[in-house]
């Protein structure tokens, strides 16, 4: 039989931002319940090597998600592993109850929701092989790692492009792959790639296999034009793909506001529309997805939960569940938390 399990927040994700606000919500003295699919850690586990996170000039993936974790469970918090989440739903009382795959339901006044986003792979052979060890899905976090070797870069939207030209700080030449013959980036945007003499444009052509092996990682990547059907390899240590990225709000139940890419609205106190719920991360509409801005956002998000949760408690005290509702539902942030 499900097990209905209460908590004062529940945390769904384990990566940079779950932990970090596992971190503060424990230090706050909040029962803390983290749930995670797989193994804390996130996209770190996909990351070998990380120097841009401070005071760790290089660190692996995997070991910083090993310290993420022991700090974040130092302060009490208490880590679900292998806990996929089905739904989070804010329930007529007030509380939320999130839903776990095994049946079990976590009741909680507030949760953060920190699930990230999945880039969307191209689905070759090899792709998956060497991910982290040449395939990469973000150009700011290993673009050092790539000094005066050629790359080859997927895609034709303002992200591909425009981590193109942020290659070539680094890179001694950037191909740039599109399988259109012409871009959907910016003008602007194209105008920098077009001018920048380390960037050689491949038109109606799409990757199709990566070539490497154990010792060196990626060594070639097979290319198809569509156009002529003639297909060439590519040699390139370095492959950074940027054809889509998808916010993993599934597990949100009901509407929340949302930008034009799905990606979730919040206040400066990092809560969506939904009171109550708490947005950190990949997750949240924002200029940019990093280690150090996703452990920023959870910061702040479960600062303001530990408000959120002191004032449920306390109209809930004062009167019936369904006054505590309607309180809760009105309240708001000022400068110095919820009023």
């Amino acid at each position: 039989m499900a097990k209905v399990r209460d908590y004062d927040v529940v945390i769904v994700g384990a990566g940079p931002a779950g932990m970090t606000a596992a971190l503060y919500t424990g230090r706050a003295m909040l029962r803390t319940a983290v749930l995670e699919r797989g193994f804390p850690g996130g996209e770190l586990l996909n990351t070998e090597y990380l120097d841009d996170v401070i005071g760790f000039p290089k660190i692996l993936g995997y070991e910083l998600a090993e310290k993420f974790a022991a700090h974040a469970k130092q302060f009490g918090a208490e880590f679900f592993e292998t806990t996929s989440v089905i739904s989070v739903t804010k329930m007529p009382d007030g509380y939320f109850q999130t839903e776990a795959e095994n049946g079990d339901l976590f009741r909680s006044p507030a949760v953060i929701v920190t699930a990230g986003g999945t880039p969307i792979k191209l689905g070759i052979p090899g792709e998956l092989e060497y991910a982290g060890k040449g395939v990469s899905y973000c150009a700011i976090c290993d673009a050092a790692f790539f000094k005066q070797q050629i790359v080859a870069v997927v895609g034709g939207g303002d992200a591909a492009v425009e981590e193109a030209d942020f290659l070539t700080r680094y890179a001694s030449k950037v191909y740039l792959i599109h399988r259109r013959n012409e871009f959907r980036a910016s003008k602007i945007l194209q105008k920098h790639v077009f001018e920048n003499p380390k960037i050689e444009v491949i038109w109606d052509t799409v990757a199709e296999k990566v070539d490497g092996n154990s010792e060196n990682g990626m060594t070639g990547l097979h290319l198809h034009n569509l156009v002529t059907a003639k297909r060439t390899t590519l040699e390139a240590t370095g492959l950074f793909i940027f054809v889509g990225f998808r916010p993993n709000t599934g597990v949100i139940a009901g509407h929340f506001e949302h930008d034009v890419m799905g990606y979730v609205l919040t206040d400066n106190a990092m809560m969506s529309s939904i009171p109550g719920l708490f947005v950190a991360g990949d997750l949240r509409s924002q200029l940019t997805r990093q280690v150090t801005t996703a452990s920023g956002d959870a910061t702040t998000a479960a600062i303001a939960a530990d408000k959120y949760i002191t004032r449920f408690k306390e109209t809930e005290s004062e009167g019936s569940s369904e006054a505590t509702r309607e309180a809760m539902e009105s309240s708001h942030i000022s400068a110095g938390g919820y009023t």
